[in-house]
């Protein structure tokens, strides 16, 4: 396909980008925190760690898994977090000494967590005390061999840190420590590293750098393997794209998605990691009010999310009361950023809520649009630099600009495959390098490219193609809806029907209401037959919709 999307580029857009700027990551930490030493690099709960101070503190956790438990290079690590300073001391320390990093969901079950380890072949992980008992429960199962636990406050300094400790293990009954064999606390291993030999390795830009793990929301969990090249490529993409709106060393960016998850690791700490920018971390962005609250004492600058998050916020009175003078750029990814979401974001910030895409497979950005578009233009955007893009039919064959078909992907920042699953690995990428993606997309002649839908998702109504994004923004528009998702059920007269599930901000709103609602801009095969109000709905960790929880359910019949 034509790379028509490079004519609609705002001006200053490079086609191409570097994607060997840096050897590795690590490389990347070292430049920043030499050049950003006495910046703030992250707060979390009022305690600001510098880039100085991190600077210090990865590199004696480094020393302590290189010198201290002898860990070789290439070992992978995994970490098992939410969003609190030890995780990127940790990761950062880990991709420092040379290992991969393997990041856990924190809310993962026991069945989850072990699959993920089993699977890595981790050899060591850090985690948070308030999930050491899911961990406990697989350790005779898994190849885990060094357990660092921490409590939630411990880098938040005397006396918050007690404080929040205490509060925290006497909400919850948590696993002791010594209870876990081999069990070191995170604050011990830092001082044990501290007084320890460390001797930089050579990481080279094929080295992996993560095995990030797909959401397993259409399957088995996978490990996507992300060098250390795919990384760089992804962040230094990003950079062109938002860098010209952004100033070295001023930024303040909210980091409420969690750092586990790719969205947030390379949109969020890699790619401000470069500008000297600090990072907000939110660790429980589920307390909206607390959320509002936390971002009333900081002028941000910059903030990501979900178009859930966004709607929650949108939907917290305090919110519309913060001051949003700072703020230059919002981004929403990780599913759908619904109109009705993006209007009501424009006018209370003052600013575009822009959409971007993409997946853990490329590192993860693919397309975003224009920083100075003026209103939602329900486009995923244009790809970015050094990005092809090619919208593909069943059989492999381009379709025709405005025809659906799946989104495939090739750049620099596309995974090498999936961790030992070579045939997984060769049903994703094509003959000629590119991703297939699973996502229905069309593309414009500007070259902004727009999502139908999941191809897993798609219902099919009396043969005809009825996508649930779709579905989902109209009714999402009706002003007594918070929340909605759209299924295909089994009908007896046309194969599959549309059912909704909806969580109402009207506790009066009633399913006809929403049906005549929906009768307004929707074909008759679109139009729902069937509405289930809920108090809320399944969601990924990061906030994303489980569609396939609730054709589950369905399936499953009543309890």
């Amino acid at each position: 396909m034509e790379s028509i999307w490079l004519r609609s580029y705002p001006a200053g857009i490079p086609a191409e980008i570097d994607a060997d700027a840096y050897r590795s990551v690590g490389e990347l930490f070292e430049r920043s925190v030499a050049a950003f030493g006495d910046k703030a690099a992250f707060v979390n709960m009022g305690k600001a760690v510098s880039y100085g101070e991190l600077d210090r503190l990865t590199r004696d956790f480094a020393a302590y898994c290189q010198s201290v438990l002898k860990l070789p290079r290439g070992t992978r690590i995994a970490l098992m977090m939410p969003n609190v300073l030890q995780y990127p001391v940790a990761m950062f320390g880990a991709l420092r000494a040379g290992y991969t990093v393997v990041n856990c969901n924190p809310l993962y079950t026991p069945r989850e967590l072990e699959h993920q380890l089993r699977d890595s072949g981790a050899e060591a992980i850090v985690i948070v005390e308030n999930f050491a008992h899911v961990l406990q429960k697989v350790l005779p199962r898994v190849s885990i061999r060094h357990v660092v636990v921490t409590g939630l406050g411990d880098m938040l300094g005397f006396p918050k840190r007690d404080l929040v400790n205490f509060v925290v293990r006497h909400v919850r009954k948590l696993v002791p420590a010594w209870q876990i064999p081999a069990a070191v606390p995170f604050l011990a291993a830092l001082s044990a590293g501290g007084g320890a030999a460390f001797a930089a390795p050579e990481v080279g830009p094929q080295d992996i750098a993560f095995l990030q793990y797909t959401g397993g929301t259409t399957g088995v969990s996978k490990g996507a393997m992300l060098t250390h090249r795919n990384i760089v490529a992804n962040l230094q993409q990003a950079h062109a794209w938002i860098g010209s709106a952004l100033e070295d060393g001023r930024e303040l960016v909210v980091t409420a998605l969690p750092l586990y998850h790719i969205f947030a690791l390379t949109a969020n700490c890699l790619t401000f990691l470069k500008i000297g920018a600090t990072n907000l971390l939110i660790t429980n962005p589920r307390d909206i009010p607390g959320f509002v609250k936390e971002l009333g004492k900081y002028p941000f600058s910059v903030m990501t999310g979900v178009n859930t998050l966004f709607n929650a916020l949108l939907n917290n009175p305090d919110f519309a009361k913060l001051d949003f003078s700072s703020l230059k750029v919002a981004l929403g990814g990780g599913m759908a950023v619904q109109q009705s979401v993006a209007d009501r974001w424009q006018q209370v910030t003052g600013t575009a809520l822009i959409e971007a895409y993409g997946l853990t497979e490329t590192s993860p950005a693919v397309t975003i649009n224009p920083l100075d578009l003026k209103e939602y233009n329900g486009a995923i955007g244009l790809p970015i630099s050094s990005t092809a893009v090619s919208i593909r039919d069943e059989a492999g064959c381009e379709v025709p600009l405005g025809s659906p078909g799946e989104l495939c992907v090739r750049g620099p920042q596309v995974m090498t495959g999936y961790w030992n699953r070579p045939e997984e690995t060769a049903r994703a990428l094509t003959a000629d390098g590119f991703l297939r993606t699973g996502d229905v997309a069309v593309m414009d002649e500007r070259g902004f490219v727009r999502i139908v839908d999941r191809k897993k998702d798609t219902i099919l109504v009396s043969g005809f193609n009825v996508y649930p994004n779709e579905v989902e923004a109209i009714v999402a528009m009706h002003p007594g809806v918070l929340e909605v998702a759209a299924i295909g059920v089994p009908d007896e007269r046309s194969g599959e029907a549309v059912k909704i599930f909806v969580v109402r901000k009207d506790p009066g709103l009633t399913a006809e209401a929403l049906i005549a609602h929906c009768r307004e801009s929707l074909t008759a095969y679109k139009i729902p037959h069937r509405v289930e109000f809920r108090t809320e709905l399944p969601k990924t960790n990061v906030g994303k919709i489980l569609r396939r929880a609730l054709r589950d359910g369905e399936l499953a019949g009543p309890a």
